[in-house]
C-alpha cells in the first residue's frame, strides 16, 4: 500500500508499509530506532519485537512510534533507501545486536541531527 508521489516525485513511506516490510522480511514487527553516532545517523532494527510477550509497547503505542519515525524518514528523503535495505537485508536482529542502516542525508540535513 503506497501513497501518491510527493512534490519531489518520491513516494512517502507509511507506517503500515514499514511494519509490513518488517513482517515480510522477518515475520515480526521489530522495534526501530534512529541513533546518532560519530557524526552519522543510523536507522537501527532492534532485537525486540511487538509480538514478544515482554515487549514494552502496546500495539497502538508501537504503531504511533513507527508513524513518528516514518515522518522523520520521509522528511529526510531516505524512504527509498529504507525500503531497499529492508527488502535486501539478509541478516536478522539478534539479542544484543541491532542491524544498522547508515542514512545518507542531503547536505545541510545532517546538522539537524548531529550535535
Amino acid at each position: 500500500m503506497q501513497d501518491t508521489p510527493g512534490p519531489n516525485g518520491v513516494i512517502p513511506l507509511s507506517a503500515a508499509e514499514l511494519i509490513e516490510l518488517l513482517q515480510q522480511r522477518w515475520q515480526a514487527s521489530y522495534d526501530l530506532q534512529l541513533v546518532q553516532r560519530r557524526g552519522r545517523l543510523y536507522l537501527q532494527v532492534m532485537w525486540g519485537y511487538q509480538e514478544q510477550q515482554s515487549f514494552p509497547l502496546s500495539r497502538d503505542d508501537y504503531e504511533h512510534h513507527i508513524a513518528e519515525l516514518v515522518l522523520v524518514l520521509n522528511s529526510l528523503g531516505v524512504q527509498d533507501d529504507v525500503r531497499g535495505w529492508l527488502q535486501a537485508c539478509t541478516d536478522r536482529p539478534r539479542l544484543g545486536k541491532a542491524l544498522s542502516l547508515p542514512l545518507d542525508l542531503p547536505p545541510g540535513r545532517a546538522s539537524e541531527f548531529v550535535l
